[in-house]
């Protein structure tokens, strides 16, 4: 890549949000990626996330997801054929490698170098996923050929962010250093367009359980167990075996009119108590809503217009998503909304889990009125890779 279209590219994922430093939840401030701190402070009692494995880091690993992030999404030149394509996750696995430090010593020092990553990796993971229009490309009985739908609840997203041909997702403790490593691997790539891009952060978590901008723990029903991902998130056969599908949508929340409701207007909306998270229905945090649970008068104790009730995989006869949920804070907009909200971002074996729950939500769910889609995608999140075998080796 020469090097003007690598400062071009730059400049293009700056201006669409990758250029912003993290800061407090109330905002981000605003600085140039390129611009590291050649001699931060060492992150003490930080572990490095190996990239390796059946399945692509960044989804079940690390348990407890890090709390900052940046997803860019990603247009390509043309349509690459299967060959280019093989080539170029090949090429992105193996900078990943070099990035966290799992490849050969020089290989490291020299990619960590040119990212910027001046102080190592720490828990850095980059899940790389391919648009519908690449898989498709490829085969369209691939799982991940199919695009989402436009939902009732997508009126006003522009066009610009729906979609696109490639998804980086990286995630770390240090926010410079994952903007940094997302950066200098979207300008790795010849040819290649940002889309749209965010910085993401999240509170203190225990596992995937955190609470999002409304006050409320999300995160809470997820397959945990391996058995339970085998059976909901990883593509089981095939040469995909071991991927996922994932769906990503920037969903802005209008906190101030929700926060403005009673504490027990808030739970009716979300079927849950917002102390510590517990059914309406009754138990502990991680428990089941009880669907059939009744007052003496007769009411649904988990009401009919409840997120948790909406949402309910037995209305939608689907799976369970795993789902790893981030914030983000990109200040004011013009007209004086705050353009605040949540990333939602899940994982499942197919598309149809995540529609078909959607769509309910859709028609029947209170909280949907506090929600505004403003970016919405679905990627083929790749199998694991190795030393021996390269991420993308299954579309070969």
């Amino acid at each position: 890549m020469s090097e003007l279209r690598r400062r071009d590219l730059l400049r293009g994922l700056a201006t669409a949000g990758l250029g912003a430093a993290a800061g407090a939840a109330g905002g981000w401030g605003v600085a140039q990626l390129t611009d590291v701190d050649p001699d931060p402070p060492a992150a003490a009692g930080i572990e490095p996330v190996d990239p390796h494995g059946r399945h692509q880091a960044g989804i079940v690993r690390p348990g407890t997801p890090q709390p900052h992030g940046l997803l860019a999404v990603l247009d390509l030149a043309g349509t690459p054929d299967r060959t280019s394509l093989v080539r170029l996750t090949r090429d992105l696995g193996e900078r990943i490698s070099a990035l966290t430090g799992a490849a050969s010593g020089d290989a490291v020092a020299a990619a960590q170098s040119e990212a910027g990553l001046f102080d190592g990796a720490g828990d850095l993971t980059v899940t790389v996923g391919l648009g519908p229009r690449l898989v498709s490309a490829i085969d369209p009985s691939l799982p991940g050929s199919e695009d989402l739908p436009e939902f009732a609840s997508d009126a006003g997203l522009a066009l610009e962010r729906r979609g696109g041909d490639l998804l980086l997702a990286g995630y770390g403790s240090d926010p410079n250093a994952t903007a940094s490593a997302v950066t200098w691997l979207a300008a790795s790539i010849a040819g290649a367009r940002i889309r749209w891009s965010q910085r993401l952060f999240r509170g203190p978590s225990q596992g995937t359980i955190t609470r999002n901008p409304l006050g409320f723990h999300d995160g809470v029903i997820v397959p945990r167990t391996e058995t339970e991902l085998n059976e909901h998130v990883w593509l089981p056969e095939g040469p995909l075996a071991g991927g996922a599908v994932c769906v990503i949508r920037r969903l802005r929340l209008d906190t101030s009119r929700f926060h403005g409701a009673s504490r027990t207007e808030q739970e009716a909306v979300i079927g849950r108590r917002r102390a510590d998270g517990a059914p309406l229905s009754g138990g502990g945090q991680r428990d089941e809503v009880d669907l059939l649970a009744k007052t003496p008068e007769g009411e649904y104790l988990t009401p009919a217009r409840s997120h948790a009730r909406a949402a309910h995989p037995s209305f939608t006869g689907s799976n369970l998503m795993l789902r790893r949920g981030y914030s983000f804070d990109d200040g004011t907009l013009p007209d004086g909304t705050r353009d605040a909200g949540l990333m939602f971002v899940c994982f499942q074996r197919e598309l149809r889990t995540f529609v078909q729950t959607q769509h309910r939500l859709d028609e029947t769910d209170d909280l949907m009125g506090f929600t505004t889609a403003t970016a919405s995608g679905t990627f083929l999140i790749l199998p694991g890779f190795s030393r021996n075998r390269p991420l993308g080796a299954a579309l070969s």
